[in-house]
């Protein structure tokens, strides 16, 4: 397995979290499409990370696709 970074995420002062993507890398991103004909991105957080972001115990992580090499 391999992965795509797509961004970061990072806490802000106000307690939201805010994601920044790179507009780059989400083009090679791998898509599905709904029955509706929406398309979308499905990238991961590790939630042990987030929960330290949370907590004050980290400033930032990454936001990546998973890629499954055939």
């Amino acid at each position: 397995m391999s992965s795509i970074l797509v961004g970061y995420v990072r806490k802000t002062d106000n307690g939201k979290m805010k994601v920044s993507l790179n507009t780059n890398a989400l083009k090679d991103c791998t898509t599905y499409t709904t029955s509706d004909g929406q398309q979308y991105v499905v990238l991961v957080m590790l939630t042990s990370a987030i929960q330290k972001i949370i907590n004050g115990e980290r400033a930032v992580s990454t936001l990546s696709q998973i890629i499954e090499e055939e």
